[in-house]
């Protein structure tokens, strides 16, 4: 028989964790700043010193921005192709640099929200001791 435990899965709700983590702040509480720099998360929460280095966010981050980006830049791109015919050199420096510029904001919405998502699912070592029972 498996013993109980008395964590249940809505202590760290999901939503609120990846939103506060989109936000930049720390899934834990929401009060302190979840990175450091620009990309580079905290070890822990200066507000509540949650543990945050067992974070894993990898490539998962990257993949999101660069599928959102590329989802928003395609329609866009031949809705104004067939609007207004702009030249080649107009069309790849315009857009070239509003991939790149969005893809820079969206990068640590998409970190923030993974971090947020590994901690409340308690995955990467951010369970506490009695989740490993």
């Amino acid at each position: 028989m498996s013993q109980a435990t008395d964590i249940s899965p809505d202590d760290r709700p999901t939503g609120r964790a990846m939103l506060r983590g989109a936000r930049g702040r720390c899934p834990a509480c929401g009060e302190g700043r979840l990175f450091s720099r620009y990309l580079k998360v905290a070890d822990h929460c200066p507000a509540c010193n949650e543990a945050l280095h067992h974070q894993r966010a990898d490539d998962g981050p990257a993949y999101l921005t660069v599928l959102i980006v590329s989802h928003l830049g395609a329609p866009l791109l031949l809705a104004s192709f067939i609007a207004w015919r702009p030249s080649a050199a107009t069309m790849i420096w315009s857009f070239g640099i509003g991939a790149i510029v969005l893809s820079l904001m969206l990068l640590p919405i998409m970190k923030g929200g993974m971090v947020g998502l590994q901690w409340a699912r308690r995955m990467h070592g951010f369970d506490d001791g009695a989740a490993r029972r």
